[in-house]
């Protein structure tokens, strides 16, 4: 098990932040940083693979108004229909996810 403390005594509930959480450690693990214009959610089931999360498609549009660039996202919450401005990148393994956010 993992246990994350977050500041501030806000208490994350939601699995869509599982596998920003996951990424977010990971990179501070290899000393790489996470691009500051990217957002990551997805749940993370056990064998490592990337579960659909709900409102999807909100979080994606909230993001690109925002001003973030980039979103890392289960490849089942993928639009038929990209969002303008931020490019979407569906992934289904854990592996697929950490590549991802390392790169581009």
């Amino acid at each position: 098990d993992v246990f994350v403390n977050v500041v501030g005594g806000v208490r994350v509930l939601e699995p869509a932040a599982d596998l920003a959480v996951l990424c977010a450690a990971v990179s501070s693990l290899r000393n790489r940083p996470l691009g500051k214009d990217l957002i990551v959610f997805g749940e993370i089931g056990l064998a490592g693979e990337v579960r659909p999360v709900q409102r999807g498609q909100e979080r994606i549009r909230e993001a690109a108004k925002l001003g973030f660039k980039r979103a890392v996202l289960p490849a089942a919450n993928m639009p038929k229909k990209g969002e303008a401005g931020i490019e979407l990148v569906p992934v289904k393994r854990l592996e697929e996810a950490l590549e991802a956010v390392t790169t581009g």
